[in-house]
């Protein structure tokens, strides 16, 4: 029998690696908290990810998917706005397809197609990872059931399980808070608000806050109101939590501390999105606030046999365009470890081949180099928040970076 692997968790990350693994003809089996996505909940608007040359965009070039993933892309644009805290545009960049962007829900459907059905696990909430009598192998407890395997790969995002195997730390908050509104069919039925926010990206800052809006399916604009509120249960004390978003209007547009000196135009923008906010990831109708967590940068752990982690369980970093790229990358790279310790042990008696793949596999190294890699990306993060919520006229000390850092690479391109 090859050895037993297991991946927890079907975001991005886990994804990637189960379809890399299943190329590879590796077995696996992927355990999943949510139930499966239905085509209506596939088709709804939930984000859209950029995906990079370097990370996101080479493990889809690793899974065999570009021409796949091309057609997938133009829900939105490139095109990036920078407005301060009155609507008015300070800066604006379209992008030359080095960067494309798929919602999460295509991204994750598209890597599921690659995926057998009977590799992946539904509904399965995992309560607790524990090590086997002899600390052999890995105890996966699902509540109603458990299953050893030899290897399992925590990619069960911020609140692991799974990285309670490997150390104690917890992600700390981060004095920080996201609303995410939507609107659709906004061209039709909001044309100016549609020529405002532009056909890609488009963000007003002030008062060390955030109003960000991304198109995506269903001509929708997607709104994340990222919110300076030093109070950890901020939803809970503002009245919000369990309300709907019709209900945070008031809180929002009225507080001099949140967003009431924003100009009418943004403030016109937020109110449409809480009226028309049908179509969250939410299905209580409720509003969608959640509190902002980070793990330290470049967290480590002492390595072991048979467990790792990948994405937001080994580096979980304030949103800075990175994250799903990163984690792309953990899993790419992990995929051709395993593959190198599969092979290398495929001769071997099935009673030896578990303990020689777990011995053939570096997860010790594989786990420095992304730790590595999460220290340069935290340190990265911190440098685009401090410019992007550093005063309360932000806008434009983001837009005088943004100007410089475009001029240099005209610059570099004009030397070539």
């Amino acid at each position: 029998m090859p050895p037993r692997i297991a991946i927890v968790g079907a975001g991005p990350a886990g994804l990637t690696l189960g379809v890399l693994l299943q190329k590879q003809n590796i077995p696996f089996t992927i355990f999943e908290l949510r139930n499966k996505p239905t085509p209506a909940d596939i088709a709804r608007p939930s984000g859209m990810l950029d995906l990079h040359p370097g990370s996101g965009l080479d493990a889809i070039e690793a899974c065999g998917l570009t021409d796949e993933f091309k057609p997938l892309t133009g829900e939105c644009s490139e095109q990036f706005l920078i407005a301060n805290r009155a609507g008015e545009v300070l800066f604006a960049a379209d992008g030359q397809g080095k960067r494309p962007e798929i919602s999460r829900n295509n991204l994750g459907a598209l890597l599921r197609r690659h995926i057998p059905d009977t590799n992946i696990r539904w509904g399965q909430r995992l309560v607790s990872a524990s090590r086997g009598d002899g600390g052999k192998g890995t105890v996966l407890d699902f509540g109603h059931s458990q299953s050893t395997f030899d290897l399992v790969v925590g990619a069960d995002g911020a609140w692991s399980k799974v990285r309670a195997l490997l150390t104690d730390t917890k992600p700390h908050f981060t004095g920080m808070h996201c609303i995410t509104l939507t609107i659709t069919h906004l061209t039709k039925q909001f044309p100016g608000l549609a020529e405002m926010v532009g056909t890609g990206s488009f963000c007003a800052l002030g008062r060390r806050h955030a109003i960000v809006s991304q198109r995506g399916p269903l001509d929708s604009a997607r709104l994340y109101l990222w919110l300076t509120v030093a109070d950890e249960q901020f939803g809970t004390t503002a009245g919000l939590a369990g309300k709907p978003a019709a209900a945070a209007k008031e809180v929002l547009l009225e507080d001099e501390a949140l967003l009431s000196t924003f100009g009418a135009a943004v403030k016109d923008l937020v109110s449409t999105a809480c009226d028309e906010d049908a179509a969250t990831d939410r299905d209580d109708g409720m509003l969608d606030i959640r509190a902002f967590y980070t793990l330290p940068h470049g967290c480590t752990w002492p390595s072991q046999p048979g467990v790792t982690l990948l994405g937001d369980a080994a580096h979980l970093m304030l949103p800075n365009g990175e994250g799903v790229n990163q984690a792309m990358l953990d899993a790419l790279q992990l995929s051709k470890a395993i593959e190198k310790a599969y092979k290398a042990t495929a001769g071997e008696s099935e009673e030896a081949r578990t303990a020689s793949f777990l011995g053939a596999l570096d997860l010790e190294t594989l786990e420095k180099e992304m730790a590595a890699r999460a220290v340069k990306e935290g340190k990265e993060t911190d440098g685009l928040i401090g410019l992007m919520f550093g005063t309360d006229d932000a806008a434009y000390e983001f837009t005088a970076s943004m100007k410089a850092m475009t001029a240099r690479a005209e610059a570099a391109a004009g030397g070539q």
